[in-house]
C-alpha cells in the first residue's frame, strides 16, 4: 500500500521513530490506526460535542438577529478552507 502524507505529518512520524518508541514508520502508523479504533465513539462525541457548541452559537446569534449574507455553500467552502 502506498499513502502521500503532508510533510508535517511526515515529520511527526519521523519524530516518533526518532524517540526510540517505535521502530520505524509503519509502527507509528499502525499504532495511530489501533488507537483510532479503540477511541472512535470518544472522537465522535468530541465531534459532536463540537458540532452541538457551534449549532448553539448560531442559534444565540440567530436569537439575537445576527445573520449572515452568505449563502450556505460559502460558509461550508470557508469551514473547509479553514
Amino acid at each position: 500500500m502506498h499513502i502521500s502524507l503532508t510533510p508535517a505529518l511526515e515529520s511527526k512520524i519521523r519524530d516518533k521513530v526518532q524517540t526510540g518508541l517505535y521502530n520505524n514508520a509503519s509502527e507509528v502508523v499502525r499504532e495511530a490506526l489501533r488507537f483510532m479504533e479503540e477511541n472512535q465513539d470518544l472522537v465522535r462525541q468530541m465531534k459532536l460535542s463540537h458540532l452541538r457548541q457551534a449549532v448553539a452559537i448560531g442559534a444565540e446569534q440567530a436569537d439575537r438577529g445576527e445573520f449572515s449574507n452568505r449563502s450556505v455553500q460559502e460558509i461550508a467552502a470557508a469551514a473547509r478552507d479553514s
